[in-house]
């Protein structure tokens, strides 16, 4: 265990901001992301700063919370997309969704969606979306820049393992 924290806390560096058509697109590398028991090297492998590329990859817990945050234009539409993929020996997939939230600056609406990894078969990415945050969605005239965002498993109580997160990407529709 690398610190007395079990948690492991986003690095609010391990970003990119670029344009793709004149759109915003954010690139949120695994160490900007709140790992819960990510600090714990029984559960997951974290990368550090001079791993930049490899991706975060659940070993095993019963609790799958992986959550971030970023400053959005909140007059703008944005998707956020997972980039994942399964291990050849993953487990604890098969009978329970992943719930990806998204949600607009601290007083707006959670929107949810119920996604599920049996489709991946462990050697390709896949991308689990969110719903789009509209900007009519949070308080009217809300200037609120933050847009939240998170991957979870928490119900089930099931163990599961075998899981590479190798980013996230926000992208402005």
């Amino acid at each position: 265990m690398s610190s007395s924290n079990p948690h492991y806390e986003a690095d609010p560096k391990a970003f990119r901001r670029t344009k793709e058509n004149g759109r915003d697109v954010i690139i949120v590398k695994p160490r900007a992301l709140n790992i819960v028991w990510g600090n714990d090297d029984r559960y997951w492998n974290v990368p550090g700063p001079r791993d930049d590329g490899k991706p975060a990859e659940l070993l095993q817990v019963s609790w799958l919370e992986v959550a971030g945050s970023v400053d959005a234009d909140p007059q703008k539409t944005y998707d956020v997309s997972f980039r994942v993929s399964l291990t050849p020996d993953a487990f604890g997939w098969g009978s329970y969704p992943i719930y990806i939230m998204v949600k607009r600056g601290k007083f707006g609406k959670f929107d949810w969606k119920k996604v599920y990894l049996t489709n991946c078969d462990g050697i390709n990415r896949i991308h689990l979306t969110g719903k789009s945050v509209q900007n009519g969605r949070e308080k009217q005239g809300s200037t609120d820049r933050k847009l939240y965002f998170g991957m979870y498993e928490v119900w089930s109580g099931k163990w599961k393992g075998g899981l590479k997160i190798h980013d996230v990407t926000i992208r402005e529709v």
